[in-house]
């Protein structure tokens, strides 16, 4: 068997890549490096010179030679060897018949927990959202931020003791709307100093976040350890970085209770499987990231399938609504807060044959949220 094609395919705010082989078998894949895709996109190209007449079984090899060719990797690199890496084992998964989690030791569980996205403008509405997912049989929501899901037009401002306070209690309304039922996972996006990120976490731990996720930049790996040190509720982190080596850092330093590696852009199935094992290694859960389309959530599940340290499966607002629904030609099957892990060859998921006719891609604009003083804000 050898690949014969490999094939881009852009659809809404998505890149799927799709190879194809001279034994008719195509696989599919996504790439996580949402905010720069076209530079994704041209990575895949690069890589396709050398991979086409090649046995798309030697996995680990292709991963290797893509990674080492050359002195330069980050995210959108990354983003085209996960696409590529994904599609190569939902090949390998068609070709033996099998899923592809039945590849990488079998199945450890039949079902994978999930946690809802909430976005809200207002508190109000963000309290509503908690609300709502737990009426709808979700035990964890997520994306949730103690900031609110502001525009960012709007210039930020304010004062320290305000911006604690706020998010504080904020944290305490979402426990008193869902009770003790709902676990909450606290989403900062980076936006806190390290000794900021201390104040707030002291300051939420009465109300047991299942994690607080990103409270700083992951620029600095000391810093997620200064953080995860003086503070007493579990850290996640992760969906920023890329590759094993990065994970081993945050893992060695004490500074991540829950690693959230993203099949889609931190070296795909291959090496999202090498990092949950460096996390059991350190009696750390594993939380993929999953912010992108059904495609993204199949890949995750054959890592959340097979892996003995999975926690929790992100599970991206609109799933079961176009368009990410008709993207695909089936959704993965939800019940009780619990995606079902499917049982198909491969990934177990393709994409509609006409997704990008129906959706065009849509590129994302460049511009972030700046302060009342003009200088820029993390948010």
């Amino acid at each position: 068997m050898k690949i014969t094609k490999i094939e881009t395919i852009p659809v809404d705010r998505f890149l799927f890549v799709k190879v194809h082989t001279d034994a008719g078998i195509t696989g599919l894949g996504e790439s996580g490096a949402w905010g720069f895709l076209e530079a994704s996109e041209k990575a895949v190209e690069s890589f396709s010179r050398y991979l086409l007449g090649e046995d798309p079984l030697r996995i680990e090899h292709h991963w290797q030679v893509m990674a080492r060719t050359s002195h330069f990797r980050g995210a959108a690199i990354m983003g085209a060897i996960s696409a590529i890496d994904i599609a190569l084992w939902d090949i390998a998964g068609k070709h033996f018949g099998v899923p592809v989690y039945q590849l990488l030791g079998g199945r450890c569980r039949d079902k994978a927990r999930v946690y809802y996205h909430v976005f809200g403008q207002t508190t109000e509405q963000l309290v509503q959202g908690c609300v709502d997912a737990k009426k709808r049989g979700f035990t964890a929501v997520g994306h949730l931020t103690p900031f609110l899901d502001e525009p960012r037009h709007i210039p930020y401002f304010k004062t320290h003791v305000s911006k604690m306070e706020d998010a504080i209690d904020t944290v305490r309304q979402y426990r008193e709307a869902v009770g003790n039922e709902v676990d909450l996972c606290i989403e900062i996006h980076r936006r806190l100093t390290p000794t900021e990120a201390v104040v707030l976490g002291n300051g939420i731990e009465q109300f047991y976040p299942y994690f607080y996720e990103d409270p700083v930049l992951p620029d600095n790996f000391d810093e997620m350890a200064y953080v995860a040190q003086h503070i007493n509720i579990p850290i996640a982190t992760g969906e920023r970085i890329h590759n094993i080596w990065e994970f081993e850092m945050l893992l060695s330093r004490n500074a991540v209770q829950y690693v959230r590696p993203d099949v889609c852009l931190a070296g795909g199935i291959t090496h999202t499987k090498k990092i949950a094992a460096l996390a059991e290694a350190h009696h750390v859960g594993v939380v993929p990231h999953n912010p992108l389309s059904p495609v993204s959530t199949a890949a995750c599940l054959q890592i959340a399938a097979c892996i003995p340290n999975f926690a929790l499966q992100e599970y991206p607002l609109g799933e079961d609504r176009p368009p990410k629904s008709e993207i695909v030609k089936s959704t993965v099957r939800l019940e009780d807060g619990f995606l079902i892990i499917p049982d198909g060859p491969g990934i177990g998921i393709e994409l509609a044959e006409d997704a990008a006719e129906k959706y065009p891609y849509r590129p994302r604009e460049i511009g972030t949220r700046l302060h009342v003083d003009g200088s820029v804000v993390d948010q």
